[in-house]
This record gives C-alpha cells, sequence and structure tokens, in this order.
C-alpha cells in the first residue's frame, strides 16, 4: 500500500490527470503536488526574472499558485485534502531529489505545451528522465 505519493503538477491537462488517478486509486496516501518554478527556456526568461526578484521564494511562491489553486479544486472533487511544495529550477532535477520520501510519483506524460523540440532540447522529457532514473516506482498518466 503507497502512503505517501509525489505529484509533479504543471498547467497541463495531463498533470491534472496525473493528480486526478493518484486521489482515485490510491484514497488512503497522503498526496503532495510539486510546482517547479524558474524553468530554463530559450531566453532563460522565467529562470531570470524569478532571480531580479527580492525575495524569490516568494516570487516562487506566487507563480505556482494558479497550479496549486486548480490541484486544490482536483482534490476537493474528491473530498481529499494535499500538500504542496515550490521547486526552483528544472523539473526532473526537483523531482528525483525529492523522489526517495516518497512511495511514488504519478506524473503526467507530457508537460505544459511547449513545442516539442524546444522541450526536449532545453530540459528533455521530464516524464522520461524521472522513469529512467527514479529510486522509487514511477507511475505515467496520458
Amino acid at each position: 500500500m503507497l502512503s505517501r505519493i509525489l505529484v509533479p503538477m504543471d498547467d497541463s491537462e495531463h498533470a491534472s490527470h496525473a493528480l486526478e488517478y493518484a486521489l482515485e486509486n490510491h484514497p488512503e496516501a497522503d498526496v503532495t503536488v510539486l510546482h517547479v518554478v524558474g524553468v530554463p527556456s530559450m531566453m532563460m526568461g522565467e529562470a531570470v526574472g524569478l532571480t531580479l526578484e527580492d525575495d524569490i521564494s516568494e516570487a516562487a511562491a506566487e507563480r505556482a499558485e494558479p497550479v496549486f489553486k486548480r490541484a486544490r479544486e482536483v482534490a476537493d472533487e474528491h473530498g481529499r485534502e494535499l500538500n504542496t511544495i515550490v521547486g526552483i529550477g528544472h523539473p526532473a532535477r526537483n523531482i528525483l531529489d525529492r523522489a526517495e520520501d516518497y512511495d511514488t510519483i504519478v506524473l503526467g506524460a507530457h508537460g505544459a505545451d511547449w513545442s516539442r523540440a524546444t522541450r526536449r532540447f532545453l530540459v528533455g522529457n521530464v516524464a522520461e528522465t524521472v522513469s529512467k532514473r527514479s529510486p522509487v516506482p514511477v507511475i505515467i498518466v496520458h
């Protein structure tokens, strides 16, 4: 039985499906939603913009709030509560750095709608990277 599940989320539909899967299939587990901000981009826009803030942690939390709001709405539909964590930087690295604290990771097959070429060039496919390197089981939801 799984007692602790990590669900990395961005604003994609696949991420919402992953959260729904975790909540529906593991009703007794503590679910934690991780959102990573400051993701590398072609011009390093989000990452650079974050570093220019006076309080990086506060700015990261503000940028994560829309994703957490959606996650809480999904959890409310299932009568569940969840924990939230904000990460800064590379999504796969953030997920893998936390993996050993959980029994499994449930993530969407695809993230936010960047072009496939851009996503692979800059950060690789997060689901692929996490599934290959995770020390705990990974469930990929389509």
